[in-house]
């Protein structure tokens, strides 16, 4: 009984890693993190249509049988982080791709058609806040649509604002053993201060908080005076 009791860990939040609620129970990720994402979708609409504007004045576009005069003001300089998002694999790709994902688990109809990506963003984010319910509670993907909901809300203010994204930074050698050589993993680990988490691109291995950040460095460390003993 006690070895059962000792081997149990308590369910924990698969976006954020903290433990849930008891009334949290058997969700795949927890209400905070439920709330701040369907806070991000909400605001995604607006935030695209400034994007698509500021799109629209750096290709110099007017619209059809404006007056003009002998001059043209320039259009502003372009930024390929802004027409990238509204390009064909931008925000509206982005976000149709989860829709997508989550019509297939339901067993919906999937692509429906939505538009122009002007057209097509609100129609988007309305679908995920109408069904992000049944995602937390359900499926099991949801932490990466979490964060990829989470990048689009940064990175769309950020090429609003010219804001260069933080840059990713070495944090040691990933300390993952490999349960048949034996060997740890010994792929480089970067982080960002953009997110929370660190993640082995060749193992697969994540670190999603403070608490498994103080466990990776102590790993990281065992590995170290491993090698030095060899």
């Amino acid at each position: 009984m006690n070895d059962i009791a000792s081997d149990y860990s308590w369910p924990t939040c698969v976006a954020c890693g903290h433990e849930l609620w008891v009334s949290e129970n058997g969700r795949q990720a927890c209400q905070p993190c439920e709330d701040k994402t369907a806070k991000r979708l909400a605001e995604l609409p607006g935030l695209f249509q400034q994007l698509n504007t500021t799109a629209s004045l750096m290709r110099g576009a007017r619209k059809t049988g404006a007056a003009t005069t002998g001059s043209r003001v320039p259009p502003i300089p372009p930024r390929l982080e802004v027409l990238s998002l509204v390009a064909a694999g931008g925000v509206a790709t982005r976000l149709r791709d989860i829709e997508d994902a989550w019509r297939k688990t339901l067993g919906w109809t999937v692509a429906p058609w939505r538009g122009s990506p002007t057209e097509a963003v609100p129609e988007h984010t309305k679908f995920l806040i109408n069904n992000l319910p049944w995602a937390c509670d359900a499926y099991e993907s949801i932490d990466q649509d979490i964060e990829d909901i989470r990048r689009l809300h940064t990175e769309v203010p950020a090429a609003l604002t010219g804001e260069r994204r933080p840059g990713r930074v070495n944090v040691g050698l990933c300390p993952t053993t490999d349960p048949e050589t034996g060997s740890p993993c010994g792929n480089q680990l970067t982080a960002t201060a953009a997110s929370h988490r660190i993640r082995c691109t060749e193992c697969g291995t994540e670190w999603a908080d403070m608490g498994a950040w103080r466990e990776l460095r102590l790993a990281q460390q065992a590995a170290t005076e491993r090698g030095a003993a060899a």
